[in-house]
């Protein structure tokens, strides 16, 4: 007898036990959840009434973060909720995918003004249970990135920088624990600039009324460069630095630099890089050059430039460093499209997918709480909702009574067991936020 057919190939499959929860770990997600008063704060303030589909949009929303916490890049994985006893350890009704779309389907301009306040208070809330800077200073990173879609039905869809059919959402990440604290969608054709002095207005009162008094710094790439941007900075006084287009009257101004003024900085081991300052319309212009050496030297003999503009004092290789770093923003992006559903536009409505994103934010937000009140991660740690999706959210559980009390049994000899009993004894000790 072949050895296949005493083994693997004898297993039956049937779909039938009732208690099981395929992603058992959503239990530290929705008891953050709860204590934050999510569904209660989307009730209250997302006003659908009157509109098909806008009845009791908390469930709704709850619905489709919780979807996109465990993975679900489409409306139609919201269905992954309703398999056995998932419902059971999420504290709220889950809805039809149909259901979902119409829901989305109904917002407009205004609705999704009203969603971002739900996002606002969210991060209030989450801050005040421990999750904020408090008075400590804060790096924001602001940054545009590309959603690309298929096909033309996409309103609001358009072709951007890269040549490629899209919208164009601009983005503002905590750079010490890569939560997006403001997010706002644009049509694909949009400029980097678009809607940028707004953006930023609103982002330092969101962070003020957060409870982040303390120092302020922003960080940009050379597409948000613009006077109204620094001057709007400035006058809400908020630390900057940059990047500047190496236009003409910027490299003249370069040129002058004498050359005793380069400071050699670590750079590859085929290449060099040096830093210098000058002005620049009476800003500091701090400069980095680089070029390759060595065999490859050819291929790349003169110097390329890379300026930034700034007001922060200190020494100019000192803050050249902290300005390349960020590019980290691009990791926190990265994790918002990979790991809470921002790689896929579903709707051909634009508000429907404004509406999508704002849910995508706040699934990628819930992660990141999650793990630091429950001490998943160290601080300063980089989360990754790739692992802890791994680790904690899509454990298998079944939903068990014993003696009277609803027991999640999970899998004997989980390597993250006890890191899992801890996270969800520090969430259950959360006080509820006053509302």
């Amino acid at each position: 007898m072949n050895a296949v057919s005493r083994g693997i190939d004898r297993i039956e499959v049937t779909f039938d036990e009732p208690n099981l929860v395929a992603n058992a770990g959503l239990l530290l997600v929705s008891t953050l959840v709860v204590r934050l008063g999510l569904e209660r704060l989307v009730n209250g303030t997302v006003r659908l009434s009157g509109r098909v589909g806008g009845a009791a949009p908390g469930r709704k929303v709850l619905t489709l973060v919780h979807a996109m916490v465990a993975g679900g890049s489409h409306i139609d994985h919201a269905d992954m909720l309703r398999a056995g006893a998932t419902e059971s350890v999420l504290g709220h009704r889950v809805m039809a995918p149909s259901t979902l779309g119409t829901f989305l389907r109904s917002f407009t301009f205004g609705h999704i003004r009203q969603l971002d306040r739900v996002l606002a208070e969210a991060l209030r809330r989450a801050w005040s249970l421990g999750a904020g800077p408090g008075s400590a200073e804060m790096v924001i990173d602001v940054d545009s990135t590309i959603c690309q879609v298929c096909g033309k039905a996409k309103a609001g869809a358009g072709y951007g920088y890269t040549k490629k059919l899209c919208y164009h959402p601009i983005l503002a990440t905590r750079a010490l624990t890569g939560e997006v604290l403001h997010a706002r969608m644009r049509k694909g054709a949009a400029n980097t600039q678009r809607g940028a002095v707004r953006f930023i207005e609103e982002l330092v009162a969101r962070v003020r009324r957060a409870g982040g008094t303390g120092p302020l710094y922003m960080r940009f790439d050379s597409g948000f460069w613009s006077e109204a941007t620094i001057r709007t900075l400035e006058c809400l006084d908020v630390g900057y630095t940059m990047g500047i287009k190496m236009v003409k009257t910027v490299r003249e101004n370069v040129s002058l630099i004498d050359e005793s003024a380069w400071t050699p900085i670590d750079y590859t081991c085929d290449g060099e890089a040096q830093v210098a300052e000058c002005t620049y319309n009476s800003r500091r212009l701090i400069v980095r050059r680089t070029r390759l050496i060595g065999p490859q030297a050819e291929l790349w003999p003169e110097w390329r430039h890379f300026g930034f503009l700034t007001d922060l004092g200190g020494d100019a290789v000192e803050i050249d460093e902290f300005h390349r770093a960020h590019a980290t923003v691009e990791l926190a992006i990265r994790d918002l499209k990979e790991g809470a559903g921002l790689e896929h536009v579903p709707s051909g409505h634009f508000f429907a997918n404004a509406a999508w994103l704002i849910c995508a934010v706040l699934a990628h937000d819930l992660i990141r709480w999650t793990a630091m009140l429950g001490e998943i991660t160290e601080e300063g740690e980089l989360v990754v909702a790739r692992t802890l999706r791994t680790r904690f959210l899509s454990v298998p559980g079944r939903l068990v009574d014993r003696s009277g009390r609803p027991t999640l049994r999970a899998p004997l000899a989980w390597p993250w067991a006890n890191a899992f009993e801890r996270a969800i004894g520090l969430l259950r000790a959360l006080p509820p936020v006053p509302v």
